[in-house]
């Protein structure tokens, strides 16, 4: 069980609101009124909790399960053990996500800190909370249920919707959001992007005079860093999720659930697709199109555009059977030139 310290939970939940909302199917003549109380790991859970298991090496835990019920594709069927309830899912992960969720919902109450700096011109929706030493300005637009943590910062003219969350030390300027956006704490959005203009002379600044558009659902980590545009708009896609530490620079614009894992590195102008997936310390040059769909592994370094579907390995980024065909011929070479010696 969550510390309740932390963590505010609901007293229960039916099978039937646990169908609804996890996108499971319940076993026939099951008693949907039956009430679990809580979301608890497979070798932890009780009579009264709802557990999970969709990986291989979940199968011996859950064959000796106490939970109640456990969310499972169909394959697992036969690992169940008697008297456990099934819940199948075609997506087990996502099904447990939505069902703690529910039992763990997100809670904002509605308060004003006579301790922040709310300037007279802002507007700040219904049931927003907004802590000690936070900095709202001039003209600022919050929507419902906005939560604005401590010392956090949101800067003239800003707009969010419903649903935000601005956390602790985090900054925001020039920038338009929607709804159900989660800024994490120490995060950095709208600020200059790095822009100069490089002569024998030194470098001359350059004014940027865009903004940063994020679309709804969208989640920016801790310590990441998003630049406004310089001429036009840096643009985060609705339902994109950035990892913590990731630097998005000027006029970079993502597509839709695009996925940006700790350390990506993306250098202005760059165009995304959707579902775009990057893992930890990829490096993106300049004014680069990566496709719809594309798979980028970690650390990889892209210097070259990328057609959509592509998965891409290593630095210089190649096809992934590229990659592995390249490593192979080194390992052989190695392995010749001990044998030589």
């Amino acid at each position: 069980m969550a510390d309740s310290r932390f963590f505010h939970k609901v007293d229960g939940l039916t099978l039937e609101d646990i169908a609804r909302v996890g996108e499971v199917t319940l076993p026939e003549g099951i008693d949907k009124s039956r009430v679990f109380v809580d979301v608890a790991s497979i070798t932890e859970a009780g009579e009264n909790d709802i557990s999970w298991a969709f990986i291989p090496t979940m199968r011996e835990p859950l064959s000796q399960t106490k939970a109640g019920a456990v969310i499972v594709p169909e394959k697992f069927l036969e690992f169940v053990p008697a008297g456990v309830i099934p819940l199948i899912s075609a997506d087990p992960h996502r099904s447990y996500g939505l069902v703690a969720s529910a039992f763990y919902p997100r809670q904002v109450e509605a308060d004003i800190s006579p301790r922040a700096n709310v300037h007279e011109t802002a507007v700040i929706g219904e049931g927003s909370c907004v802590a000690a030493g936070a900095y709202i300005g001039k003209n600022v637009v919050l929507g419902k249920r906005c939560d604005i943590r401590p010392n956090a910062v949101i800067e003239e003219g800003v707009q969010m919707g419903d649903d935000c969350v601005v956390g602790a030390n985090a900054t925001v300027s020039h920038c338009i959001a929607g709804n159900k956006v989660y800024i994490y704490p120490g995060a950095h959005i709208g600020q200059d992007g790095f822009g100069f203009s490089m002569s024998a002379r030194g470098p001359v600044k350059v004014p940027q005079l865009g903004r940063v558009v994020i679309g709804d659902d969208v989640e920016i980590g801790s310590s990441t860093t998003v630049d406004r545009g310089a001429m036009g708009d840096t643009v985060i896609g609705a339902g994109s999720r950035i990892d913590n530490l990731v630097q998005v620079a000027h006029n970079v614009k993502l597509g839709r659930c695009c996925v940006m894992v700790s350390q990506v590195g993306i250098a202005g102008s760059c165009e995304f697709g959707d579902f775009v997936v990057a893992g930890g310390q990829v490096g993106f040059a300049g004014h680069l199109k990566i496709g719809t769909g594309a798979q980028i592994a970690a650390q990889s370094g892209l210097m070259n555009d990328v057609p959509a579907g592509s998965v891409l390995m290593g630095s210089p980024a190649v096809p992934r059977v590229e990659f592995m065909r390249q490593q192979i011929a080194v390992r052989n070479l190695t392995k010749k030139k001990k044998s030589a010696e």
